[in-house]
C-alpha cells in the first residue's frame, strides 16, 4: 500500500469535481494525474499545477508563484504554479486553474507525441538496381 499524507488527501477532495484525480509519490514529493496525465505536483506542503506558454500568463497576472526545483547548481523554474491565494482551499474556486493545468498537460502529451511521430517516420527504402549484364 502506497504511502499517503493529509495534505494530499485533502487536496485530492478539493479536486473531486475535476474528475477521478489520483496522486503518486515522488521525488520527495507527488504527482497529481488525470486520466493518466500529470497536472500538478505537491511539494513542501504546496498546491503547484501545470502551466504552459497558453497558461502562464493567467497565473502570472494571478499573482501565483512557480515551482522553483533546487536541486541543480543553479535552481531551475518547472513548469508547475501555485493556484491564486484565494483558490487554494476553495473547491469551486480551486475547478477554473486546475482545469487549465489539465488543458495544459493534455497539450503537452499532444506535442510529445508529434514529436515522437515526426522522429519515428520510416526511412525511404534503399532499392538496388541490378544492371542487366
Amino acid at each position: 500500500m502506497a504511502r499517503t499524507d493529509s495534505f494530499v488527501e485533502y487536496t485530492v477532495e478539493l479536486l473531486e469535481k475535476l474528475g477521478p484525480v489520483k496522486s503518486r509519490s515522488m521525488f520527495g514529493g507527488w504527482g497529481l494525474y488525470l486520466g493518466g496525465r500529470m497536472f500538478g505536483l505537491i511539494g513542501g506542503g504546496q498546491l503547484f499545477l501545470k502551466v504552459d506558454d497558453v497558461t502562464k500568463p493567467d497565473f502570472q497576472a494571478a499573482g501565483c508563484r512557480p515551482f522553483i526545483y533546487e536541486g541543480m547548481k543553479t535552481p531551475v523554474e518547472m513548469g508547475y504554479w501555485t493556484p491564486p491565494a484565494d483558490a487554494a482551499d476553495d473547491a469551486y474556486a480551486l475547478l477554473p486553474w486546475a482545469r487549465k493545468a489539465v488543458d495544459a498537460a493534455n497539450r503537452a502529451a499532444v506535442k510529445k507525441a508529434q514529436k515522437t511521430t515526426r522522429k519515428k517516420a520510416p526511412a525511404k527504402k534503399r532499392t538496388s538496381r541490378v544492371k542487366p549484364s
